[in-house]
């Protein structure tokens, strides 16, 4: 690992890597390497968790396509000197700021989607100008092995490398010195990978996860709002950063809920033979989420086969705080519903609880919309749909406290690998001797009209 860290340390001092026309070259490569590989990583998530290839390319191909035509078409722009204005007592002078590559990159991806938030940040980091070594999950085996033979085989080691193997490996990658480390993946994962680069002063972006709530308010569509929720709810098994976690609908409109949604999942036929759904990763995991169901308040499913890793469609509904299913993210096909009455008291609760990932909010009242948006913290979410704002890559996407820290996507994600140098360049013209000494009560005065 320390002999892999300094080759690519010393292939990035060769400045190859800051020519905006290596990036894109790179890019492209990397792109046309995916688009002639489909059908080998189509497999491997097979092998690794049932997913099928509609929704391989749903929500593992297409998101990063979309990273990289971004990043492509807009590099120039984004790696521009950007001009800014000088202030009085430098003029004339000129002001800009200069992106550079932060350098060296590490990105340790996640297992539930193996290649979108393994390859989108490294799309970010080849923008930005840095070399990669990519860490992917272990726990899926055979997405981390393609990934190693399709990158390893066509990029050199010093550029963009594949490091596998599990957690001896990723902790014999965090004793190194990076310039920036990117991880995905849980917060007491998240906290280790944060103290590691404190050790170096190491920038980190760390993308979490948490319980992301939904509010369905009266007015809403429920016709609309039920299809998009048990969609983005149930998709990849509920096994997604941002899925809605748990559901607050207004007790007036609770069993109409309900039934609607208990007709959309028979509508959805979630099934492993179908595949339109997909396995829990591991028995471990499949013990851990059905666990979480509570007999007495299952409203639809709970059937569960931990030795087939399969957790069917849930929803259990007189959900409480007190519930085990509220006490951590979910990570599984399981909706928990609460009731309310007043959205103060709504607020309230999930202001109480960790700032989550996403929120999304169901209502055409366009002021409890800027209510909801403006008095919650959250990293990013939808008015009137779930999920779907990871898949604009003109968004920012990231956590807030301990769902996370920092941004990528697009631009968003060049800015998180680069550093942005702040220039004042002048002329040899003559200064004003204000500054100078000596320093008379004339100066002073001056200088205290000037900045008054």
């Amino acid at each position: 690992m320390e002999k892999l860290v300094k080759t690519q340390l010393a292939y990035f001092n060769t400045n190859t890597t800051k020519a905006v026309s290596f990036r894109i070259e790179q890019l492209n490569k990397l792109y046309q390497l995916l688009v002639s590989n489909e059908a080998l990583l189509e497999e491997a998530i097979y092998k690794d968790y049932g997913k099928s290839t509609f929704e391989t390319f749903q929500t593992e191909f297409a998101t990063v396509y979309e990273e990289i035509k971004i990043a492509i078409r807009d590099l120039e722009q984004w790696s521009a000197i950007k001009p800014v204005a000088t202030d009085a007592r430098n003029a004339p002078a000129k002001s800009y700021q200069i992106p550079e590559p932060l350098g060296v990159s590490l990105v340790i991806g996640p297992w539930n989607y193996p290649y979108q938030l393994s390859l989108a940040p490294a799309v970010a980091a080849i923008a930005a100008g840095c070399t990669v070594i990519l860490k992917p999950s272990e726990l899926t085996a055979n997405c981390s092995a393609v990934m190693a033979k399709i990158i390893n085989e066509n990029f050199e080691e010093q550029y963009f490398h594949v490091v596998e193997g599990g957690i001896a490996e990723t902790t014999a990658l965090l004793d190194q010195k990076f310039d920036i480390i990117f991880f995905t993946g849980s917060v007491p994962v998240g906290k280790i990978v944060y103290q590691a680069a404190a050790k170096n002063l190491t920038p980190v972006v760390l993308e979490l996860g948490g319980k992301s709530p939904v509010i369905i308010m009266p007015d809403s569509d429920l016709e609309v709002t039920v299809k998009r929720l048990v969609w983005a709810k149930y998709l990849n098994s509920g096994q997604t950063c941002i899925a809605p976690d748990y559901v607050y609908v207004h007790q007036s409109i609770e069993q109409e809920f309900l039934e609607k949604v208990a007709k959309e999942i028979e509508k959805s036929d979630y099934k492993l033979e179908n595949g339109n759904f997909v396995k829990i990763i591991n028995e471990r995991n499949a013990e851990r989420v059905s666990g979480l169901i509570n007999p007495d308040k299952v409203y639809v499913g709970g059937n569960f086969n931990v030795a087939e890793r399969f957790i069917e469609p849930t929803v259990l509904h007189g959900v409480n705080w007190e519930d085990k299913v509220m006490k951590d993210e979910i990570f599984g096909p399981i909706m928990a519903v609460l009731t309310f009455d007043d959205l103060d008291t709504v607020i309230k609760e999930i202001k109480d609880r960790p700032k989550p990932l996403a929120l999304y909010v169901f209502t055409k009242d366009e002021n409890i919309q800027k209510k909801v948006m403006g008095e919650i913290s959250f990293g990013g979410g939808c008015i009137n749909d779930a999920i779907m704002h990871i898949s604009n890559g003109n968004l920012p996407f990231g956590g807030v406290g301990s769902s996370g820290l920092g941004n990528y996507h697009g631009e968003a994600g060049f800015r998180a690998f680069s550093h942005y140098k702040g220039i004042l360049e002048k002329e040899f013209t003559q200064d004003s001797d204000i500054k100078y000494s000596p320093h008379t009560e004339e100066k002073l005065q001056k200088m205290k009209a000037a900045a008054k």
